[in-house]
């Protein structure tokens, strides 16, 4: 059993380190999706797109941590005698009671990588709400436009002057009156 106790605590450190890892990499995610905040207010498409290409690479990162993780909780699985895929981090946490210091330091990490993936997850709702603000507005000028365009009222000449037509009959209004 000492064994068994010393292969789990091995473990344990390797998975706390991952998370650390994770850790490291969100908190530096946070301020990556803040300033993609202002640039899709600024509407600013290049800095968009660089930043969302640097989030690109930092996902890449994020996943092969990830699949590191769901290794060590698999081989955790299979010391403890626990089914892996019903093996959650709270599950192992929880039993962890024969190794306090082990059960107390990823305990911190859970807590600390779940407060930093909310806020990430915040931010990043906020900038999916105003995305989807600016795609509203942007189909609602298209169809503003079209509809311009379409209107009998809107007689353009080769000088681009418009033929005296009547307000009422051009479905404009005048933004002056």
């Amino acid at each position: 059993m000492k064994g068994e106790d010393g292969k789990v605590a091995s473990l344990v450190e390797e998975l706390t380190d991952v998370l650390e890892q994770e850790y490291k990499i969100y908190r530096d995610l946070l301020p990556i999706a803040e300033s993609k905040t202002k640039v899709i207010i600024k509407n600013d498409l290049e800095a968009l797109q660089n930043i969302t290409e640097q989030e690109h690479q930092v996902i890449d990162q994020i996943n092969a941590l990830e699949t590191k993780r769901a290794q060590v909780i698999f081989n955790i699985g299979t010391v403890l005698n626990q089914k892996p895929e019903e093996l959650t981090l709270s599950k192992v946490i929880d039993l962890l009671t024969q190794q306090p210091k082990e059960q107390e330091k990823l305990n911190e990490v859970h807590k600390s990588l779940k407060q930093i993936i909310q806020r990430l997850t915040e931010v990043n709702y906020q900038n999916q709400s105003l995305i989807e603000e600016s795609l509203e507005m942007i189909e609602f000028n298209m169809n503003l436009i079209q509809s311009t365009r379409m209107s009998p009222g809107n007689n353009y000449t080769k000088g681009a002057q418009t033929i005296d037509t009547p307000v009422f009959q051009t479905g404009m209004f005048d933004a002056k009156q």
